[in-house]
This record gives C-alpha cells, structure tokens and sequence, in this order.
C-alpha cells in the first residue's frame, strides 16, 4: 500500500508537569521537556510507515535546524521525504504543547505551516500512490480551495483519498469547503468537537443529520476521545466503539495515529466495526509514550490490544 501524505511539517516542544498551564508575571518550573517531530500530517505518515505502509510526504520546511530536524526524523521512521522542499528563505514552524496527562493546550508559531500549494505536489506522485490524504485542513491556507479538484482527480484514477479537520484558529469553522470536498472523500476523520463546530451542533448525534447527505458519498470516522469513537456511512447504521483502557502519558498525536490506522485498516479490507476498532487501537498505542511518535502503533500491537 503506497500513501501519499501531503501537509505541514513543523516540530513540537512538549512540556509536561502537573501545573502546566502559563500564567502572566508567574514563572513555573516543569517536570519535563522534549523536542519532537510535530503536525498532524507528518505524525499520521511515521504512524501509517510504522503500520506496514509505503509513505511519501509532500511538504516544505526552512533551511534551518528545525526543519533538518523534521526531515531527519521523518527518514528515521521509514517516511520518504524526496518531495519535501526546503527553502532557505522560510522558518520551519514550531508548537508549544503544554502537557497535563489526559489533556494539553497549544501554542503555535506557523512558519511554514500554511505554505504547501499546489506546486509542491508532482502528478507522478498522485498517478503512483494507492490512497492521497493531507491532515489540518483550516491550516493549509494555500490549498483550501485546491484540495475538491485535486481528490477528485485522484479518485477519477481509481484511488481512495482521506482528510482531517484540524482545529480552526480562526474559530470561525465554516463548513463551505468541507462540503465541497466530501464527494470526492473517501474518508472523513474529523474529532467530535471539530465536527459540532463545522455544524453547529450541540452533541454528537444532532450531526448526522446536518451532514450534507447529497454530498456524503464516503465515510465518516469521528474521534470521540476518552469516550471511543463512531462511524457513519449514508444508508447504513452508526456504529460507536469504546476506547480501550491504557495507561495515558500524553495524548499528542493520539488521533493522528487513529487516522492512520483507519487508512491502513480500510486499504488493507477491514470495513464496519472491525475497522472502526482497529483504529482506536492505534491511537490508544500512541497516548502510552510522550510525542505524536514516541509510541507509534503497529499491526501486531493493535491487534494484541484488540483481542485483549
């Protein structure tokens, strides 16, 4: 199975302790500190590599240590960076992750984040692979209205394609794109609080029926957190799983494993709940170390986990 990821590249500074959270005018001493490869794009590619898959990921990154740093841990993880431009004019951007166990905040400083556009992107590489996806589709600012034309592309050749959400900065969350974009999306992965934003809805089950039912060709893999996660496909029923119990050290990169194991899952057959169940398993594999990559899932793992 050959994957194309195409999205930002940044690193993550996590910083844990159990008062995390900055305060103005009040300096606070932390338990820990690590430099990590970030973005959700670039985590979901070193998690579908570990899994078993062929990676190629389509970015830009500045010509300094940050970026050398990314392209570095990218090649550790078995993900081709040969599409990745470097351009000595730019900064590689940073996230500040402040860490509490179960939960974290960010802070980040874009750099070359929102920067891909279509230029970066070679035909050859949509005409090889099996499946296209690119994650933190409110940060990829250039591509936002390229991304429908591109899937559609893509599936006309008889490929599958994927996204995810990402939060929106600009907290104005609206749903135009995404909706232009489902016909041509195989799969959906959006987390449950980014879905009530694009739709206006007060929970989860108020959603399905605002989804735009004409445009919903594909499926839908809500991450529901702490609480599992469900799948939704026109026609057919709503199928809700449970997470499975783990010890949680950080959940950086939690769902961005979960998209993988979705992608990986769904190009390799499964379908229904067994699908649904083997990508919680990859993102509960992730939460069990500190960084989006620090404990990436493979399939023998998730498939412990599952019998477990």
């Amino acid at each position: 199975m050959k994957v194309a990821v195409l999205g930002e590249l940044n690193v993550d500074m996590i910083l844990t302790g159990s008062d995390i959270m900055p305060e103005m005018n009040r300096e606070k001493l932390l338990d820990g500190m690590e430099l990590v490869l970030g973005s959700s794009s670039a985590i979901t590619a070193c998690a579908l590599a570990s899994l078993g898959a062929e990676v190629e990921f389509v970015s830009l990154v500045g010509d300094d240590d940050y970026g050398r740093f990314c392209l570095a841990e990218l090649r550790r993880m078995g993900v081709s960076t040969r599409f990745v431009t470097v351009d000595a004019r730019l900064q590689t951007g940073i996230t500040l992750s402040f860490s509490a166990g179960g939960d974290r905040s960010l802070l980040t400083y874009p750099g070359t984040i929102s920067l891909l556009a279509p230029e970066h992107i070679p035909e050859a590489l949509l005409e090889e692979a099996d499946h296209v996806h690119f994650g933190s589709y409110f940060l990829q600012a250039r591509m936002r209205e390229e991304w429908a034309s591109l899937f559609a592309k893509v599936q006309r050749s008889g490929k599958t394609t994927s996204f995810d959400t990402g939060w929106d900065v600009s907290d104005e969350w609206r749903h135009e794109g995404i909706n232009r974009l489902l016909p041509v999306t195989d799969l959906f992965i959006p987390s449950e609080e980014e879905l009530m934003h694009l739709y206006r809805a007060e929970a989860l089950d108020d959603v399905w029926a605002a989804l735009p039912s004409e445009a919903l060709t594909g499926t839908v893999a809500v991450k529901c957190g702490s609480r599992g996660a469900a799948l939704f496909k026109r026609h057919q029923p709503l199928i809700k799983v449970p997470a499975y119990t783990v010890d949680v050290k950080d959940t950086t990169g939690a769902g961005d494993c979960f998209n993988a194991g979705l992608i990986y899952g769904y190009g390799t057959g499964l379908r229904a709940e067994e699908l649904l169940r083997f990508a919680c398993a990859c993102g509960a594999l992730s939460v069990q170390a500190i960084g989006g990559t620090g404990s990436l899932p493979t399939v023998a793992g998730a498939e412990r986990l599952m019998q477990r």
